[in-house]
């Protein structure tokens, strides 16, 4: 599908993400088993975001940080694909810059509480 060939009805109204915010985001995966058989179900990603780009245009997206056995994992999700099934904020404590790339390296994460 081309970016240019979308509908206006696939723009989903999600919340407004800042840098700094605790997200869950649902995703539908698919599994194909053995056999051949399809199953979907859907995966939870719960991390901070470290930046989005684009905002809520069509190709906006959002980049998610977590730490998962003591490595950092970063995923970055397109925000209207039709593979996100919702994005829901755990924490609103947003950071005093746009992109904290800067977490990556370590350093403390400098977001109010």
């Amino acid at each position: 599908m081309r970016i240019n060939s979308f509908k206006p009805e696939q723009l989903k109204d999600g919340p407004v993400l800042k840098a700094g915010f605790i997200v869950r985001v649902h995703q539908k995966i698919t599994d194909v088993s053995a056999d051949g058989k399809e199953k979907q179900r859907v995966q939870i990603f719960e991390g901070q975001v470290i930046g989005t780009k684009g905002g809520k245009a069509i190709n906006g997206t959002v980049t998610v940080r977590k730490i998962s056995s003591g490595v950092g994992v970063e995923r970055i999700f397109p925000i209207h694909s039709p593979n996100i099934e919702k994005i829901e904020i755990v924490k609103a404590t947003p950071a005093r810059k746009a992109k904290i790339y800067f977490t990556r390296t370590g350093a403390e994460a400098r977001v109010r509480e």
